[in-house]
């Protein structure tokens, strides 16, 4: 059951992260192994949206419903697909003008072991690969920040 909390301080505002985030019809263009997007319904304060994820044949559609506390917080939680269960997590906290602190968590299980041994293996790397396609992502529609970002912690288990 992979776990992952990471904190990092980005030099972009609560609201730029948030919108970022929350852009989740946008995630097929940048994330890696996001093939498709489809927000099913979409308000101030709740989503629902599926992702169709593929790595070479394999594809799978997760749905999942997405709770919006603007420019606090974003809670992702599994609701159909190959999965037990999931659960992400952002939080946005402003450190300093123009510096935000992002607090991400993700959990979650396979149904299928075999994936779970799988995803055990490769969860760090690819965990590092989509945060990094996230902060591409604030960088190409924000601007290169002028102080660099700085990675507060990480802690990983599988």
């Amino acid at each position: 059951m992979p776990r992952h909390t990471e904190k990092r301080i980005l030099p972009y505002t609560q609201e730029q992260l948030f919108d970022l985030v929350a852009d989740v019809g946008s995630y097929q263009h940048f994330l890696p192994w996001v093939a498709a997007t489809r927000v099913r319904s979409d308000s101030e304060t709740e989503m629902v949206a599926d992702l169709i994820v593929g790595f070479k044949a394999l594809k799978e559609t997760f749905t999942s419903k997405v709770r919006k506390r603007r420019p606090e917080q974003i809670e992702i939680d599994y609701v159909e697909g190959p999965l037990k269960y999931l659960h992400n997590s952002w939080t946005f906290r402003t450190v300093r003008k123009g510096a935000t602190e992002v607090d991400f968590c993700v959990d979650f299980a396979f149904r299928n072991r075999l994936f779970e041994a799988i995803a055990g293996q490769m969860f760090d790397r690819a965990l590092r690969r989509m945060i990094g396609a996230f902060e591409e992502r604030a960088r190409a529609l924000y601007g290169e920040p002028g102080s660099g970002s700085s990675k507060l912690s990480a802690h990983s288990a599988a």
